[in-house]
């Protein structure tokens, strides 16, 4: 939001940093099916934004206020238009995956790099294993694998994010 302030407004963002955090603040978000400010005081945020009908801008002045409502109503836009970005970035990774008993995958062995997992070690050493034969579903988010005896030490159930479909030929295997 600050970028878009910035990219906006030029050197003068600064001044619109007040109308930057009261658009976050007011603005609903669908993890607190509210807005900040009203999670925060229990009430919904009583602002000068809306008094250019009711009668009140001599108060504050019209010129003002059009001013503030309309930096306010850019600087939302540009909110909603952030948040539906990070969104489809999020969506993009984070599909529902799921896979049917003898589907062949390959198997993660290297989810942090400078941990020994599966006798793999190195800065070269391969990230995925495989391919291997689905057996069963353990859960809603569990595989049974059908493991070789190399890795027979290795518990053969792993959770989904472990495992990558495997879209080539599996008959093509490479030694463990």
């Amino acid at each position: 939001m600050l970028r878009a302030c910035v990219l906006t407004y030029g050197t003068g963002w600064e001044e619109s940093l007040p109308y930057a955090e009261f658009a976050y603040n007011n603005s609903y978000q669908a993890s607190l099916q509210m807005a900040p400010f009203e999670a925060l005081y229990g009430r919904r945020c009583r602002t000068p934004l809306n008094w250019s009908g009711t009668g009140d801008s001599r108060i504050f002045g019209p010129g003002m206020l059009k001013e503030a409502e309309e930096k306010v109503k850019q600087i939302r836009g540009r909110h909603k238009t952030a948040q539906s970005r990070q969104k489809s970035y999020y969506d993009r990774k984070h599909g529902e995956v799921s896979f049917e008993p003898g589907e062949y995958v390959y198997l993660r062995v290297s989810p942090m790099r400078g941990l020994q997992w599966f006798k793999f070690k190195g800065k070269l050493a391969p990230r995925f294993i495989g391919p291997f034969c689905i057996v069963a579903r353990r859960g809603t988010v569990a595989y049974q694998l059908d493991l070789p005896k190399e890795l027979s030490d290795v518990h053969d159930v792993f959770h989904v994010s472990q495992l990558r479909k495997c879209v080539s030929n599996p008959d093509k295997h490479v030694s463990h």
